[in-house]
């Protein structure tokens, strides 16, 4: 017989449905970066979403300004780090490998997708997808999917926390960019689709590539004691 060292990050019964999240996801972030590829304009829900949060006042941007520090290196390493450090005293070896191969794996493809997509903000910023909302919504869906495994939820209620912590987080920091003048909306939504699609991916991969050397080690212990 094999064993698993470490539970499963992606917990059996979320598979389906986060697969066929992450796939719509995936699907549309490719058909937002198409839509507005070299662009440097707003779009018409853009200026729409931007017009509504025009004019928040001061105390509202210092938090906007809080929710953008979470994105930067200075704020965001800290939170990886101190979570891999939970995962590791908890014994939980495979979620620690997800915490930063998921959020690393998820700013690298919105870094990579800027450059593709060459949409631009404030004269030649690239904007598309936004990195601050794809990290948070990245971490946001790491943890929440340690956090199903962690207390056995069932299909549905897993389903929701994951889905809910991911729109929150990812509508949190895709507010404070929109606010900021950081993005366009679009922007933030397409990070929110990056993050989904690459956390959902890497979690799966992970626990595939887990599972591959758990059953290479018991078959060497099998064959070291013939």
């Amino acid at each position: 017989m094999t064993g698993r060292p470490a539970p499963a990050v992606l917990p059996p019964p979320l598979r389906a449905w986060l697969g066929s999240i992450a796939t719509l996801a995936a699907l549309l972030a490719v058909v937002l970066g198409v839509h507005y590829a070299d662009g440097s304009r707003p779009g018409t829900v853009d200026a729409w979403i931007r017009a509504a949060v025009d004019g928040t006042g001061p105390s509202w941007r210092y938090v906007a300004l809080a929710m953008d520090f979470l994105g930067e290196p200075a704020g965001s390493v800290p939170l990886v780090v101190a979570t891999v450090t939970g995962c590791l005293l908890l014994r939980r070896p495979r979620a620690a490998v997800l915490v930063v191969a998921g959020t690393g794996l998820t700013v690298g493809t919105a870094t990579l997708g800027k450059s593709l997509v060459g949409r631009t903000i404030h004269g030649d910023h690239l904007s598309y997808p936004s990195g601050h909302t794809a990290f948070l919504t990245a971490f946001s869906l790491v943890v929440a999917l340690l956090v199903v495994g962690r207390l056995g939820l069932a299909r549905a209620a897993g389903t929701l926390l994951v889905c809910t912590a991911a729109l929150v987080a990812g509508g949190a920091m895709g507010w404070a960019q929109v606010v900021l003048g950081a993005h366009y909306p679009t922007d933030v939504l397409g990070g929110w689709c990056t993050a989904v699609a690459v956390t959902s991916a890497t979690a799966w991969l992970t626990d595939r590539a887990a599972d591959r050397l758990v059953d290479r080690t018991a078959g060497a212990g099998r064959q070291g004691r013939r």
